[in-house]
């Protein structure tokens, strides 16, 4: 284009606010921004400060140059004569300003481009700015995607006027991502690159879970029960701690559904390869580093408050169940609590199965020796 054309320039414009969904306003904005850097690069100087207006239906573009009113021109660019104002402005006065009015007809080549790229720009800019305030709101809450492509570690997501990446640590261990497929995932961010506005997705977040298990409680909507924490392993398993506010309300029941429904559901969305462990909540830390270990059973718990530390023992036969495959019961009851938590299998059994025997030998002698001196002297007699 070696021209800018007005006419169609502002037909473009209104193309453009109605395919981009912007505001007719903000799109003549961004134009009339880049048009006065054209007619300062073409019919002024860069420092001039203009002001350019664009009639959408005729195509029509005036330009206003703002000049200084003075007694001697130095420099036309930026100064107007008395006289000269007083056409313009009949009350006008030394030192003051008025706006110099000029029509433009068309633009140079170079322009042009500069023009034509500078709207291109702003108009992103406009486009990133209407998409994230209305993601912004978005941001924490589960939305609907499809995977558009699997680039490497990174999976992108259509979200609907935006697109989403799921890097590597927002992904589920396990799962396998194709285009074409759809999603519930996790709105964690926002970021903003040179593709426009781009928004970070999570299926690994613990907050998906919650969002989730929002969808089928519906208690957890009038505040019937609640959850407090989540521990998660995504892919792998989970540990919620969940509370009633309501006296006779079963928090864990709530949760898990009739015939396990409920949770079931949640599973089925991130997959049945993730374990999901639903505990009670407590305020009393040894009780809910009990619940937190659950299956296994806690035999006692030490606690050391001040440094965040609890040593729990446990059977024998319970330890592997409390460290978990890998050390990830104890791991995720760990970041379920708050507590560094060290399991240590109970000693006192193995004592008293070595100790007992002892004293009871020692006795059979003791009596056997009795019982011969006995029959010695019953055999002397």
């Amino acid at each position: 284009m070696d021209d800018l054309d007005m006419k169609q320039l502002s037909i473009a414009v209104r193309a453009i606010a109605d395919e981009k969904n912007l505001p007719e306003d903000s799109v003549r904005e961004v134009v009339e921004q880049a048009l006065a850097a054209a007619y300062r690069r073409d019919y002024g100087e860069r420092e001039q400060e203009v002001r350019v207006t664009m009639n959408l239906n005729t195509g029509t573009v005036d330009a206003y140059v703002m000049k200084e009113i003075v007694e001697q021109v130095g420099q036309p660019a930026y100064e107007i004569s008395l006289a000269d104002a007083q056409k313009i402005k009949e009350d006008a006065k030394l030192g003051e300003t008025v706006e110099v009015h000029d029509q433009v007809h068309s633009f140079g080549r170079v322009a042009a481009q500069t023009a034509k790229q500078v709207i291109l720009q702003r108009l992103r800019e406009a486009e990133r700015e209407i998409v994230m305030s209305e993601y912004e709101d978005k941001i924490g809450t589960v939305i609907n995607g499809l995977v558009s492509r699997v680039e490497g570690n990174i999976v992108r997501i259509d979200l609907g006027r935006a697109q989403g990446i799921m890097p590597k640590g927002e992904q589920s261990q396990g799962e396998r991502y194709y285009p074409g497929q759809r999603l519930k995932v996790f709105l964690k961010d926002v970021e903003r690159g040179f593709r426009g506005p781009q928004l970070i997705v999570s299926r690994s977040n613990s907050k998906f879970i919650e969002w989730l298990f929002r969808a089928e409680v519906p208690e957890m909507e009038n505040g019937a029960v609640e959850i407090k924490d989540v521990a998660r392993e995504a892919g792998v398993r989970s540990k919620i701690a969940v509370n009633s506010t309501v006296q006779g309300v079963d928090p864990v029941g709530t949760f898990v559904g009739g015939h396990g429904t409920r949770v079931n559901a949640v599973m089925s969305e991130i997959g049945d390869q993730e374990k999901i462990d639903i505990i009670v909540w407590s305020d009393e830390p040894v009780q809910y580093i009990t619940n937190a270990l659950s299956p296994t059973k806690v035999s006692k718990v030490i606690l050391d408050e001040k440094n965040k530390k609890a040593k729990v023992i446990v059977a024998e036969d319970q330890l592997s169940i409390a460290i978990g495959k890998g050390g990830q019961n104890v791991r995720l009851a760990s970041k379920l609590t708050g507590y560094e938590i060290d399991i240590e299998a109970e000693k006192k059994t193995e004592q008293k199965m070595d100790e007992s025997p002892r004293p009871l030998k020692l006795k059979k002698k003791e009596q056997l020796e009795s019982s011969l001196l006995e029959a010695i002297e019953e055999h002397g007699q």
